[in-house]
């Protein structure tokens, strides 16, 4: 015994004391937690992995996917095993000649059709130059060398099926049998034949259709011929030609002249040396008619009903196991012959593979001409027509096709969600399989195949008949492709609960062929006569049943399908249990297959040859918004065709032919999408901003509207390496558009901000700030052009104190510049507020310039002697005068100084000099200006504090929270700025005293004495300017307005500061200047109003006109001086003209004083407070 092999030490105490069970437990419950902490792992794998960054999926890319396709490492050999060995042998023989026709097929399916289909593509004729046309063929010449080995291979397996069934079928009487046929028919064995025979049909088709391949082709022989001339040139041996000529013709001979098929049928069935007789062999000609016949019947029954699955192909191998039995035994049969030119009628073309096209009609007549002729000529031709009208009722219904199965493939959807999140009741488990069962064949899958037919036959039959498509046509078709995407969608989104779902579902039917069988079986073993027959029979059933008990792979249901041909002889089955097995076995076949079937059947290669009907795609998505989501399908489907370019072996590439694809696809999406939403868009967002204009009708109920922010809730999509955000692209264009428009013209930043903002809102974009210096439309004059070019604005413009305004003095155009508060505030807005003591800075500089000059002037003997003059005059003659200084003497100052010289302009110096105080006088408008527009700024920019008597200290609340070190900054750097705006805002500097306390001193010093006679130049000075003034404003109503002006209130805010520099408001005021020339306007009036009264008894006109003209002319005058008192006055009035010099000095000793002794109380009362904190 094993127990007594175990040492003493490892026995166990025999007597349970209850700790292996609670042992146990502890255990099971930490597994417990373990599973729950892994389910709840993969539970937030699987939530990441779900609603991934796209809704387009691909199955390469899957991180983890799941093979439903069952698999298993027995051989044949090992499955294939029964007490009968002759039996044992038969089958395996077939199922490995039938595994290797799948394999064949395989290989043509995926590496040699799409290897042709695609040679040539990829360069389009623009960018060919010479001789790429034979370097390409130069790449291929190694695959049509694989393919002549593959045919060849395809040529030997065909011979050995041939034989091996010919083998078992014996006509001859006196040979013995290998095993009984009488009643066996091994169908499967036809079937797989004739799926190599639509290989080789297709490989035939493919290359026929090709013209580039045939004429390139051409051109390499031709290159040959040339090289064979002069073989050194191209450093190639001449030995070395002739085989590779032999070769290449070989190659054409082979596969190039459409012989393929051909070729295969005409094969020497016949073993020469005695082995098996074929063509002689009447009992197996009548078993291949009888099996072709069987196979139609199953096939036309469904071919073109809704419950068709893979009929059109098997039709196909129909065709050509037909012409092959022709071929062979040289005998046909009419009716048949006919029965399947009849198919024609149901099925006008069949497409092979992606945009081949095969015609059974043309095919049947063209290899059998014989029986063709046996034909009227009306029947043929009617197939014909046939084929035009099917093509025209396609046309029309297939809108109404598209609304059908829109509605089927949505309420399949809904079943597919309902039956897959129900929860599986035990009670009903059978039912609720079978349920599944059936929607995801009879239903999913079906749809599939008859929407994906739909799609090929239409579309590839107006390729080939060169006939056009409508647009209605093209977008029901492109509809369908995306029904055709969603179904494969569908299955791939539950591939979870289906993959569990299958299982079962094999597991069942399993469970119904096998309780078939054994029912068989017992009926068999039963009958006690045992005939080697009836052993076939039963060992047959044994092998299906055995083989029945595993996975259901595809070489298990093949010998499955191998036996039940024997097995199903003798009526060992009744009638009424066949059919439901044989539909047991083919539900098998489609379960088991379920996942590759769907990818086949949804699979869109062939839109590569038809990607013509993008762009009106594209048209049709962007005018109906509605369902934008239904890109994610067509991209996916475009994306099919990636797999099968990867065998293109014509380019040094095949990643070349993907970039010209990628590329091609690309730029289509946004001429036709990407672009014209973009210009809609800003269009849309343009005219929005713009509503005060006179704009279009922009009414929706008249003119419609399109809802393009359905474009911007889509996911990304998927296409090769990259996600086309459509969101982001339109963003991306839109904040590079608003972006240059506002460098090229800065002044429409507000304009665009709110653009931004309305896309925000609309569209729900998240724009970039363009972060852009931002002008206002009113900006005029910016403060840096003007500080820069202080000396030229101040001549060129003209102040005006009350409205704060300056005036172009003369331009070009027909308008005038004008400069205000609000454009300097908005210029300081955009370059920040240091750019006011910058002005300043160099308003200064100015001013010191300007000053030297005066200084100059003031010192010039001529006038100093004269103002000296002036002066002693005034004096000696104020006290008979009434102390006001006489107008007489202003204007006889006037006069004299002309005398002293005049520019060419006709200007005198005195004109030259009121100038030079205008200009220092605008100087001095432009800073007061400057100092309203930074308080008009700020206050802006305040707006938005709530109480500005109780401003919160951000630092301190930060510190109190104990947030982190960058807020504290931020904080910190807040409460800077708003303390900032708040003295700004609330006091502004005063750069008047700033400017006159730098130059006063200066002024006031006994070296510049010669400046303390401004006082006395004044009243000229006016006389001057209010000549010159009155002269501007009459050039206002002439045509002719050079030097026209209404505003010069530099000149008064000049003589205001100068004489505030030169603290003589005193010295002027006593000269009374202003009441002696209105005294003297006053008494000229009252004179010529006295002379009117005269007049008007005389009636002289003319004298009365004149005097008129006089009375006038003294009225503007008074008016003009009194103007002018005005605006000194105002002037005077920002420089404290209240207050002398030395009245200042004592006002600002008082206040010393007074901050020295309030500083002194705050020191002692922290004196005193001392002890009391002691």
């Amino acid at each position: 015994m094993a127990v007594e092999t175990l040492s003493p030490d490892w026995e166990f105490d025999r007597v349970d004391d209850g700790s292996q069970k609670i042992h146990a437990e502890v255990q099971l419950k930490n597994y417990g937690k373990f599973l729950e902490e892994y389910t709840s792992q993969l539970r937030r794998i699987e939530d990441a992995l779900d609603d991934s960054i796209g809704d387009v999926w691909d199955f390469n890319l899957d991180p983890i996917a799941l093979k439903l396709l069952p698999y298993e490492q027995s051989s044949l050999l090992e499955l294939i095993k029964t007490e009968n060995k002759v039996l044992n042998k038969v089958i395996t023989v077939y199922a490995a000649l039938c595994c290797e026709i799948k394999k064949l097929k395989y290989e043509a399916e995926t590496k040699f059709y799409n290897g042709l289909l695609f040679y040539g593509e990829g360069a389009t004729n623009a960018s060919m130059v010479e001789g790429d046309c034979q370097i390409q063929m130069g790449r291929f010449i190694s695959f049509l060398q694989e393919l002549s080995c593959f045919v060849t291979r395809c040529y030997e397996v065909v011979m050995n099926v041939v034989h091996q069934l010919a083998a078992l079928y014996i006509s001859n009487k006196i040979a013995p049998k290998i095993i009984e046929t009488t009643g066996v028919h091994f169908q499967t064995m036809y079937e797989h034949l004739g799926e190599l025979l639509t290989v080789l049909l297709t490989l035939d088709e493919i290359i026929d259709n090709h013209i580039t391949l045939k004429d390139h082709w051409t051109m390499y022989k031709r290159l040959l011929k040339s090289v064979h001339h002069n073989p050194s040139k191209f450093g190639i041996q001449e030995e070395k030609l002739k085989p590779f000529e032999k070769f290449l013709l070989k190659l054409e001979g082979q596969l190039l002249d459409g012989m393929i098929f051909q070729a295969c049928i005409e094969q020497q069935f016949d073993s020469l040396n005695g082995g098996v007789s074929v063509s002689k062999n009447s009992t197996f000609a009548e078993e291949f008619a009888h099996s072709i016949r069987s196979i139609f019947a199953n096939v036309e029954a469904k071919l073109g009903e809704p419950s068709e699955i893979d009929q059109r192909d098997k039709y196909v191998g129909i065709c050509g196991l037909f012409v092959l039995h022709f071929q062979i035994f040289r005998t046909i049969d009419k009716k048949f012959y006919k029965s399947l030119l009849d198919i024609c009628k149901k099925v006008p073309a069949i497409t092979l593979t992606a945009n081949i096209i095969w015609f059974p009609d043309s095919f049947l007549i063209q290899k059998i001409p014989a029986a063709a002729k046996l034909l009227d000529r009306k029947s043929l031709q009617a197939i014909k027509i046939h084929r035009d009208t099917f093509l025209q009722q396609k046309a029309q219904s297939l809108t109404k096709d598209v609304q059908s199965y829109y509605v089927f493939v949505s309420s399949w959807m809904m079943k597919m969600e309902s039956i897959l999140s129900k929860e599986q009741r035990m009670d009903k488990f059978a039912e609720d399989l079978t349920n599944r069962c059936n929607v995801f064949i009879q239903v999913g899958f079906l749809y599939a195949y008859s929407i994906s037919t739909i799609i090929k036959t239409t579309m590839n039959l107006y390729m080939s008949m060169q006939k056009p498509m409508t647009k209605t046509s093209v977008k029901a078709l492109c509809r369908l492709v995306e029904l055709l995407k969603a179904i494969e969608h569908m299955f791939y989104r539950r591939s979870m609960v289906v993959a569990d779902s299958v299982s079962h579902i094999t597991q069942h039917l399993q469970h119904q062929a096998l309780h078939s069988i054994s029912v068989a079986k017992k009926r068999v073993i039963s009958d006690k006569k045992y005939s080697e027959q009836r052993l076939d029979v039963l060992s047959a059933l044994v092998l299906a049943e055995n083989t029945l008990n595993g996975p259901s792979t595809k070489q298990r249901r093949l010998i499955v399908s191998l036996a039940l041909s024997v097995g199903t002889q003798m009526k060992t089955f009744k009638d009424e249990e066949l059919f439901p097995l044989q539909v047991v076995m083919k539900k098998l076949d489609l379960i088991s297959e379920l996942r590759e079937r769907v990818q086949t059947q949804c699979d869109c290669c062939f839109l590569y040859w038809h990607r013509a009907v993008f762009p009106i795609y594209l048209d049709d998505v962007y005018e109906n918004a509605v369902d934008a989501a239904r890109l994610h399908y067509m991209f996916s489907a475009l994306r099919d065709c990636v797999p099968a370019m990867m065998h293109a072996r014509h380019l040094e590439s095949y990643e070349i032919l993907l970039d010209c694809y990628d590329k091609e696809i690309m730029e289509i999406l946004n001429e036709h999408l990407l672009d014209k939403l973009c210009k809609e868009i800003e269009k849309d967002l343009r005219l929005s901003v713009h509503t005060h204009l006179k704009l279009d009708d922009r009414n929706p109920f008249k003119v419609g509207m399109k809802d393009l922010a359905l474009f911007f809730s889509l996911n990304p999509i998927r296409f090769f390496n990259r996600f086309i955000d459509i969101r982001a692209y339109v963003t991306h264009y839109l904040d590079k558009t608003f972006y240059n428009l506002t460098t090229v013209a800065l002044h429409d930043w507000a304009t665009y901000s709110e653009m931004r903002n309305l896309a925000t809102q609309r569209y729900g974009l998240v724009m970039t700030e363009a972060h852009l210096p931002s002008q206002t439309l009113e900006q005029g004059l910016d403060v840096l052009e003007i500080m820069r070019n202080i000396h030229i604005f101040v001549s060129r413009y003209l102040y005006n104190l009350n409205n704060q305004i300056f005036i172009e003095r003369t331009s070009n155009n027909k308008h005038l510049n004008t400069i205000n508060i609000r454009h300097i505030a908005n210029s300081i807005r955009t370059h920040g507020t240091g750019i006011m003591n910058t002005t300043v800075n160099f308003t200064y500089q100015f001013l010191k310039k300007k000053f030297y000059i005066f200084s100059q002037f003031m010192y010039d003997e001529h006038i100093k002697s004269r103002l000296i003059k002036d002066i002693r005059f005034f004096r000696e003659i104020k006290d008979q005068n009434d102390h006001k200084y006489p107008f007489d003497r202003a204007e006889k100052f006037n006069r004299g100084i002309r005398k002293l010289g005049i520019t060419p302009e006709g200007q005198s110096y005195l004109d030259q000099f009121r100038q030079l105080i205008s200009q220092i006088g605008n100087a001095m408008g432009y800073v007061r200006m400057i100092r309203s527009g930074g308080l008009h700024c700020s206050s802006n920019a305040i707006r938005f504090v709530p109480d500005l008597e109780d401003i919160v200290n951000f630092e301190e609340l930060v510190k109190e929270e104990g947030l982190a070190e960058e807020t504290l900054k931020a904080a910190r750097h807040l409460d800077s700025v708003l303390s900032d705006h708040t003295r700004n805002s609330a006091e502004g500097t005063e750069y008047f005293k700033m400017l006159v306390d730098v130059f006063a001193p200066e002024f006031r010093r006994p070296k510049n004495i010669h400046l303390r006679n401004f006082y006395i130049i004044v009243p000229p000075l006016t006389l001057n300017f209010v000549e010159h003034s009155i002269s501007c404003k009459e050039k206002l109503n002439k045509k002719n307005k050079i030097g026209a002006a209404f505003t010069d209130d530099g000149f008064a805010m000049g003589v205001a500061y100068i004489l505030k520099l030169l603290d003589q408001y005193r010295e002027f005021d006593s000269l009374h200047w202003f009441q002696s020339v209105r005294e003297k306007y006053l008494k000229e009036i009252r004179a010529v109003a006295k002379q009117q009264n005269v007049q008007s008894a005389s009636q002289d006109e003319k004298l009365l006109q004149t005097m008129n003209l006089t009375q006038k002319r003294l009225d503007v005058y008074l008016q003009e001086f009194e103007l002018l008192y005005f605006s000194l006055s105002s002037a005077r009035i920002f420089f404290r003209a209240d207050k002398t010099a030395a009245e200042e000095n004592q006002e600002k000793k008082e206040k010393e004083e007074e901050t020295k002794t309030s500083n002194g109380d705050l020191s002692d009362s922290a004196v005193s407070a001392d002890p009391v904190v002691k």
